[in-house]
């Protein structure tokens, strides 16, 4: 049990104060009171609250990943796990964790929606002109980390990564929904904006004075392919001995395949 003294309030005040006047009866409370803790922190900042997560925990079972069951090909491993989460029920399996760095080292990340993949790479869209447009600008590699609860697995992705074609770009941004395509418009991605409702007037002005046919994709909003260079995969098991195999590529067009400690 721990017990947090906050100095900041009146009630500790009081009883320094009392203490130091009555030091003999003060003892002897404060011993009463005090014997059973394990330990006290004083803080001089008022505490809004603790949180306590060591019982928070899950017991992995679902499955094994070994190397003699494994394809020599990542990408077809990671497609049946990709159809494993969607027929599991998982909300947005292509949901992934973008991570870029900045020329000075520092790092971002982001949930990202992963709207293609094939051999070649694994394709999201965004505003060229957001941090993470910048921050590839200045680093262009990234990390992918893909995390399906339902079948306690995740996939972790590295790689250099490229602007796709305009034309793919285009393509891709017809397909999108009229409202999501005034969106990306109407959104300057990371800036500073003026207030709450500033975004939904200027959605809302655009969106009268547009029709389908006038929306068209803008320059700073598009397409990158990353190319893998490494896979990690990860399967849950009990007593945290999770199954982990990477794959890196082996300078010779194929993938080394290496288990490593959970």
């Amino acid at each position: 049990m721990e017990i947090i003294l906050d100095l900041t309030s009146q009630h500790a005040r009081f009883l320094f104060i009392f203490s130091w006047l009555f030091p003999k009866l003060a003892f002897r409370g404060f011993r009463i009171f005090f014997k059973q803790l394990a330990f006290i922190t004083f803080v001089t900042e008022p505490i809004i609250y603790v949180m306590k997560l060591e019982e928070l925990r899950q017991n992995y079972t679902k499955g094994r990943l070994l190397i003699a069951e494994a394809p020599q090909d990542p990408f077809i491993l990671f497609k049946k796990w990709f159809d494993d989460a969607m027929q599991a029920g998982t909300i947005e399996p292509n949901a992934m964790v973008v991570n870029t760095c900045d020329k000075e080292g520092r790092l971002s990340s982001r949930v990202v929606l992963l709207k293609e993949f094939s051999n070649k790479g694994f394709v999201f869209y965004t505003n060229y002109n957001s941090v993470k447009g910048h921050q590839i600008s200045e680093h262009p590699e990234v990390s992918l980390l893909f995390w399906w609860q339902l079948t306690e697995r995740q996939v972790e992705i590295h790689g250099s990564v490229y602007k796709i074609s305009a034309a793919e770009s285009d393509h891709y941004f017809d397909s999108r929904p009229f409202e999501s395509r005034i969106g990306a418009i109407v959104s300057d991605q990371s800036k500073v904006i003026e207030g709450d409702n500033y975004m939904d007037e200027k959605f809302q002005n655009m969106l009268e004075q547009s029709d389908t046919n006038s929306i068209k994709r803008p320059d700073h909003w598009g397409g990158f392919l990353v190319d893998p260079d490494q896979f990690r995969f990860w399967q849950g098991r009990p007593g945290r001995l999770h199954d982990r195999l990477r794959y890196k590529q082996d300078g010779r067009g194929g993938w080394m395949i290496e288990r490593l400690a959970p």
